[in-house]
């Protein structure tokens, strides 16, 4: 076997250059994170703008279904061919998305361009924690892993906040304002290539390959089936429409020649060996409850506030600080407790706890409740959100070989993010069954005890109010009154229905095996291993 050359070229990081390095990772991770969200505030105006209402989803949806797909492929490219460069094509790929969508001139064009952000996304949000993972060791990767978290905590509440912000502007600088939601990338985006380009600078094991094409296509038309049906046509249409079924059954059948693909391809791009890694399984189910969980409360959250307590979009935003506040305290806080005691088991399970009861006080919310009971839960939730994600990353970097360091990390953000697709999705399908049970229910009963406040109501108006929140504003009080209560007994509903998910993950957590997190030395020896071990 003919040893693997390796480029000398630059040596190990220094604790500045390190440093450096996460400021232009973080920036990336930000832009990726930022626009899972941003969208969402801005969307009322640009369907208006195109008069695009029947495809507003695909906007959304477009952009997690290419981010999604994408992240274990750029996994194993970059075990292949380097961090570097695949990093720097995923920041070129989303910058180019960010400024077509910017300029789009119909619906078709912004999701087009929408999909081609989240390709790049998908290696922004992958690859950022898999080159933590190359230049710092296990040991002290902790301190540096928890500000990852704090980015992710900005970035739940600075999206809808920005978003909120652009789309209230009519015109900035001479450019409609919801386009800036995709132009303010592009300085960002740049300068995380100039400080990469500067200073990112891993040295390339240099080695044969093969790729595994057919398993890629298996794998993102897998995803793409299973999340068309469980984040468009089900929520649209049913969970029994013949599109909802078939593109399930379709999935699913993807997902199963998938596996067989990857048992039989040379290099696969999910190496079914690493599920006998207990750490890589446990880790992969927790990230998909962790996601769900997040998403569902990022996205929900704001939704309360601006139907059942009024807030506009910049308000809304601007009431989810105590959520990033819970995030990014804890997330600093854990990272800097496992640099020091090099013990981790016990953070997932607090957070997973934490975020269990903070779930359960939100299923409490009504019109009446405070803002500072509202922050306290956020706070909880945030805090466990924070002990949790980074945590059971450092777990399984810490546990997996060096040679299978992006696939294996990158398949954590996969299933996180594919987490947050299917909560997002049954979280939403809940509050629509619900809110339309609850309207009719309330009103039935108004209708009993002060038929004079349902004078020129009709029953039809119930669907609208459910697709068109604005004018309950315009009802007369206690019908308002009747209505808002609808609201926020269907949004307790479904934060309890993410209490049993988040509470599992809890049960879960105590099987997470701790071990000896690896020093600087036991890393560098990891590191020159995985290299003797490239095949010639």
């Amino acid at each position: 076997m003919k040893r693997p050359e390796i480029d000398k070229e630059n040596g190990p990081l220094t604790h500045k250059e390190i440093l450096v390095v996460l400021s232009g990772l973080m920036t990336g991770l930000l832009l990726a994170a930022l626009d899972q969200t941003i969208v969402s505030t801005a969307l009322k105006n640009i369907v208006e703008e195109f008069d695009g209402l029947n495809h507003y989803t695909w906007v959304v949806t477009a952009y997690l279904l290419t981010s999604t797909a994408s992240t274990p492929l750029y996994g194993k490219i970059s075990d292949l061919y380097g961090r570097r460069p695949v990093f720097q094509f995923a920041i070129i790929t989303f910058l180019i998305g960010s400024l077509l969508a910017g300029a789009s001139q119909n619906m078709t064009q912004l999701i087009f361009t929408r999909a081609l952000q989240g390709l790049g996304a998908g290696g922004l949000m992958a690859l950022t924690f898999v080159i933590i993972g190359d230049i710092v060791s296990p040991r002290e990767r902790g301190k540096y892993v928890g500000y990852f978290g704090a980015v992710w905590g900005l970035a739940s509440v600075a999206g809808p906040l920005l978003g909120g912000f652009f789309s209230d502007k009519e015109a900035i600088l001479g450019i409609t304002g919801w386009r800036w939601i995709f132009y303010i990338n592009l300085p960002f985006g740049i300068l995380a290539l100039i400080i990469t380009s500067a200073v990112l600078h891993i040295p390339k094991v240099k080695r044969e390959h093969k790729v595994d094409y057919l398993g890629a296509l298996i794998l993102v038309l897998a995803v793409c089936s299973l999340l068309m049906s469980v984040s468009v046509y089900g929520p649209e249409n049913g969970w029994t429409d013949s599109r909802t079924i078939t593109t399930m059954i379709l999935g699913i059948a993807l997902t199963l020649l998938f596996i067989w693909q990857e048992f039989r391809a040379v290099e696969p791009i999910l190496p079914m060996r690493l599920f006998k890694n207990h750490t890589f399984s446990l880790s992969s189910v927790l990230g998909f409850i962790i996601g769900a969980g997040m998403f569902g409360a990022i996205v929900m959250l704001p939704l309360y506030l601006q139907v059942v307590k009024g807030n506009s979009a910049t308000e809304a935003g601007l009431k989810l600080i105590p959520l990033m506040i819970g995030i990014v305290s804890m997330s600093i806080f854990s990272g800097k407790r496992i640099s020091l005691t090099g013990k981790y088991k016990i953070f997932p399970t607090i957070g997973t706890g934490i975020m269990t009861v903070g779930l359960i006080l939100m299923a409490t919310l009504n019109q009446d409740t405070s803002f500072f009971s509202l922050s306290i839960y956020a706070i909880l939730l945030g805090g466990g959100l924070g002990l949790s994600m980074q945590t059971i990353l450092i777990a399984l970097q810490n546990d997996v070989e060096f040679k299978d360091m992006g696939i294996a990390t990158s398949s954590n953000t996969f299933f996180r993010s594919l987490g947050g697709a299917f909560g997002t999705a049954i979280f939403g399908t809940i509050f629509s069954n619900r809110i339309a049970y609850y309207l009719e229910d309330n009103l039935a009963k108004l209708q009993q005890s002060n038929p004079e406040a349902l004078e020129g109501f009709s029953p039809s108006n119930i669907e609208t109010i459910t697709v068109n929140t604005s004018i309950i504003s315009t009802l007369p009080v206690d019908l308002q009154e009747v209505v808002l209560g609808s609201f926020a007994q269907t949004f307790r509903i479904v934060f309890l229905a993410a209490v049993p998910i988040t509470f599992i993950g809890f049960l879960l957590s105590f099987l997470l095996k701790e071990k000896p997190l690896k020093s600087g030395a036991d890393h560098s020896a990891a590191r020159a291993e995985a290299s003797g071990e490239a095949v010639g």
